[in-house]
C-alpha cells in the first residue's frame, strides 16, 4: 500500500472531525439536551471560523512563497543570462539580432548590434545555413583575428505563433587553443631528402679539375636556400642530403614553387649537362620515423616521375612541384642487367607466368607482353598474356599472331586468368604501374609475386607489393626496356620475326617514328631488333589505315579550336569507328601545323571521355592531364574521365590549361 494513502487513513483531515462533531450535536438535540446542544453549536461555529481563517492564512503564505520563489528564479535566470560567461546572441529566422548579452557585445567593441542582421557583420553566419542544422548548430569562424567555435540551436517561442522561432548561438573563444595548435603544427619537424638525380651524368660531362667546384656550388646554393629556416642540412651520400626544418617554413618554399630547382639548374661551371635535383618531403607522420618513411616514399615518386621535381607526402596526400623538363636518358645498362638476372630467377621459381598490360592495350603494351612471353618460353615455363580489350592499333598484329600456331592458347581473358592463377604464379605488369589501369586488377590480389616494367612517369597510385620494379621514365617505351632485358636473360636471344616486329612497332609508335624521346639506347634496341629479323616495311603495314579512318582524322584536324595561339583542341564525333586510334593519330597530325606546340583530342567511348595529348616539348601535356586524373610524359600523355560528357571534359581541359600557364607565370 502507498505510504501516503496509509497516512491519510491513520490521520484523517480536519473536515472529518468537524462532521463528527456536527453529528454528535444533532444526536444531543434529538434527545432533548438543549443546553449542551447550544454550547456545542457555539463551539462548532468557532471551530468552523478558526478552520476557515487558518486555511486562508496558509493559502496566502503559500501563494506569497511561490510568488517570491518565482521572482527569485526569474531574477536568477535574467542575472545568469546577463552575466553568462560565454557570448550569447538571439536571432530571428532572418538573422536579425533580437537580444545579446554584454559578453557578445564586447566582441564587436561597442558597435550597435540590436535589430541588425548578423550576416552584415559576419558573412559566414547565413540564417539559411543555420536553420539547415537547427538541432545541432556547430561551426568555426574567425573574427578580428580571434577564433570562435559556435554552438546553438533553433527553438520555438511558446507564447508566440507557431511560425515564430528564434536562433540561439553560444560563442566559445578558441583563440588560445588555436594559437597552441598552430604553434604545435608550426614547430613540428619536417624531413626532406634531396638528391642530385643526374649526378653520374653531370660528373662524366665535367672535367676533373672543375668537378669539386660544381659540387661546392651545389652545396653553396643549397645552404643559401635553407639559411632562413635555421634547419639542418647534412650530406649522407655523394649525391644525397637530408634536410630537417620546422613545418612553418614549408609554406614559404611552396610560395616560391621551390625555386631551388631552377637555381641549381643554372649552375654552369664547366658542366655540359645541367644539374637537376629531386626532393622528397615527409610531414605530419605520427613520429620522426614515419616522416622518414614518407620522405623516402616521396623521393621514390619524384625519381619515378623523371626527376627534377619536388614531391610532398602528407599522410596519403601528395603534392607535386616542378617536373617541367624532359627526362635525361641514362646511358648505363647496369639496372637493365640486374633486373634481367632477378627476373630470370623469379621465372625459374614460378609454376607459370601471366603477363598483362593496361586496359585497352596499345602496341607498346601488347608488344612488350609478346617479347616477355618469348623470354619466359625460352626458360621452359608456361606463359600467358591477359588481354580482354585492346586498341585498334594492335588489330593487324593480332591477326598475324593468329596465323602462328604457337599463339593459339597464349591470349586469355580475365575470367580465365582468375581460374588459372595460383599463389606461385608470377604476374608481370607492363606499360602501367597503376592497379586500377591494369587489364585485371583482381589478379594482383591472388599472388604476391608481381613484377612491374613501365616507362610512364609515376603517379599517385602505384602497385606497392611488387617484388621487382623496373620503372624508368626516361625510356622511350616499355618495348625498349623489354628488349634490353631480353638481351641479358640469355646469351643468345631467340626471337621470332613477328615478336621482334611487335617490339620494334612498340618503340616506333611511342617515339613517333624515332622523333620524340629517342636516345642512344633507343637506337641500340631498334638495331638489335633489326638484326633479329625486323622488316621495317612489314612494321609500317601494321599501321595502315583505311580511307574512312583517314577522312575521320582529317575532319578532326579541320575542326580544331586554337587556344592561346599555339594549343589545338578538337573532338572526335560520336559513333566514330576506332575512335581511340583516330584521336591519337589526329593529336599527332595537329603538331604538324605551323605554330602548334601542343594538341588535345578527345572522344566518348563506352561512357567515358578519353583525351589524347601531344606536345613538341615546350608545353608539358603530362602536367596538364594529371589535373584531370591522367598522366604520361612531357610530350605524350592521356586521360580517361568516367561519367563525363565531352563538353564537360573540354571545359575542364581548358581550365587545366589555364591553371598550368598560371603556375608557369608564377614560377617565372
Amino acid at each position: 500500500m502507498d505510504n501516503k494513502k496509509f497516512y491519510r487513513i491513520l490521520v484523517p483531515g480536519v473536515s472529518l472531525y468537524l462532521w463528527i462533531i456536527f453529528v454528535y450535536i444533532g444526536i444531543l438535540a434529538f434527545y432533548g439536551h438543549w443546553i449542551i446542544t447550544v454550547i456545542g453549536l457555539l463551539i462548532f461555529c468557532y471551530l468552523l471560523y478558526y478552520n476557515a481563517r487558518n486555511r486562508s492564512l496558509t493559502t496566502r503564505e503559500i501563494t506569497k512563497y511561490i510568488e517570491n520563489l518565482t521572482f527569485h528564479v526569474d531574477s536568477a535566470t535574467k542575472d545568469t543570462l546577463l552575466h553568462f560567461p560565454l557570448p550569447m546572441v538571439v536571432l530571428n529566422l532572418h538573422g536579425i539580432i533580437t537580444w545579446y548579452n554584454p559578453s557578445f557585445g564586447k566582441i564587436f567593441q561597442g558597435q550597435e548590434l540590436f535589430e541588425k542582421p548578423i550576416q552584415f557583420f559576419i558573412k559566414e553566419l547565413q540564417p539559411s545555413k543555420l536553420i539547415e542544422n537547427k538541432d545541432d548548430i556547430s561551426l568555426d569562424l574567425t573574427y578580428e583575428g580571434r577564433y570562435y567555435h559556435i554552438l546553438g540551436n533553433v527553438v520555438k517561442v511558446d507564447s508566440a505563433p507557431e511560425s515564430n522561432y528564434m536562433i540561439v548561438l553560444y560563442w566559445i573563444d578558441n583563440t588560445q587553443l588555436k594559437s597552441l595548435e598552430n604553434k604545435y603544427r608550426d614547430e613540428k619537424y619536417v624531413e626532406s631528402i634531396i638528391m642530385i638525380d643526374n649526378y653520374d651524368e653531370v660528373m662524366q660531362s665535367t672535367e676533373d679539375v672543375t668537378r669539386p667546384q660544381v659540387l661546392a656550388e651545389i652545396d653553396r646554393r643549397l645552404n643559401n636556400w635553407i639559411s632562413f629556416t635555421g634547419g639542418i642540412l647534412k650530406k649522407f651520400e655523394r649525391d644525397k642530403y637530408i634536410f630537417l626544418f620546422e613545418n612553418k617554413y614549408l609554406s614559404k618554399f611552396e610560395e616560391k614553387k621551390f625555386d631551388i630547382l631552377d637555381n641549381i639548374r643554372e649552375i654552369n661551371i664547366g658542366n655540359k649537362i645541367p644539374v637537376t635535383l629531386s626532393i622528397g618531403i615527409g610531414l605530419n607522420g605520427s613520429s620522426i620515423l614515419e616522416n622518414d618513411v614518407y620522405a623516402r616514399a616521396a623521393i621514390d615518386i619524384a625519381l619515378g616521375r623523371g626527376g627534377d621535381q619536388v614531391v610532398i607526402k602528407d599522410g596519403d596526400r601528395l603534392k607535386f612541384f616542378g617536373g617541367k623538363t624532359k627526362e635525361l636518358e641514362k646511358r648505363t645498362k647496369v639496372k637493365a642487367r640486374v633486373v634481367a638476372y632477378a627476373l630470370r630467377e623469379l621465372i625459374s621459381q614460378a609454376d607459370q607466368v601471366m603477363i598483362m598490360g593496361h586496359q585497352h592495350g596499345d602496341i607498346d603494351s601488347v608488344g612488350a607482353s609478346i617479347g616477355l612471353y618469348r623470354g619466359v618460353k625460352n626458360k621452359g615455363k608456361n606463359a600467358y598474356i591477359v588481354l580482354s580489350s585492346f586498341n585498334p592499333t594492335v588489330n593487324n598484329l593480332l591477326l598475324r599472331l593468329e596465323k602462328a600456331e604457337e599463339y593459339n592458347d597464349v591470349f586469355i581473358s580475365r575470367s580465365q586468368a582468375m581460374d588459372m592463377v595460383t599463389d606461385k604464379t608470377l604476374v608481370i605488369v607492363v606499360d602501367t604501374h597503376r592497379t586500377s589501369f591494369t587489364e585485371c586488377p583482381e589478379l594482383l590480389k591472388e599472388t604476391s609475386h608481381i613484377v612491374i616494367i613501365d616507362h610512364h612517369r609515376r603517379g599517385v597510385e602505384f602497385i606497392e607489393n611488387a617484388v621487382l620494379t623496373y620503372h624508368e621514365p626516361y625510356a622511350s617505351s616499355t618495348c625498349e626496356m623489354v628488349t634490353e632485358i631480353l638481351q641479358y636473360m640469355e646469351e643468345k636471344v631467340k626471337l621470332n620475326t613477328i615478336e621482334a616486329e611487335a617490339l620494334y612497332a612498340g618503340i616506333a609508335v611511342d617515339t613517333k617514328n624515332f622523333l620524340f624521346k629517342t636516345g642512344v639506347r633507343t637506337f641500340e634496341a631498334a638495331s638489335f631488333l633489326r638484326r633479329a629479323g625486323v622488316d621495317t616495311t612489314s612494321v609500317k603495314q601494321l599501321f595502315q589505315n583505311d580511307l574512312d579512318t583517314f577522312i575521320a582524322r582529317a575532319d578532326i584536324v579541320k575542326a580544331a579550336e586554337i587556344l592561346r595561339g599555339n594549343i589545338a583542341i578538337s573532338v572526335c564525333p560520336e559513333n566514330t569507328k576506332n575512335a581511340q586510334l583516330i584521336i591519337a593519330q589526329a593529336a599527332d597530325e595537329l603538331l604538324n601545323i605551323t605554330g602548334i606546340a601542343a594538341s588535345f583530342v578527345m572522344c566518348k567511348v563506352n561512357g567515358e571521355t578519353i583525351i589524347s595529348g601531344r606536345s613538341l616539348g615546350d608545353i608539358n601535356v603530362q602536367v596538364i592531364l594529371e589535373k584531370l586524373g591522367g598522366g604520361g610524359h612531357l610530350t605524350v600523355a592521356g586521360a580517361q574521365m568516367p561519367d563525363t560528357s565531352v563538353e564537360t571534359a573540354r571545359q575542364k581541359l581548358k581550365l587545366a590549361i589555364e591553371q598550368y600557364f598560371e603556375e608557369m607565370n608564377e614560377k617565372n
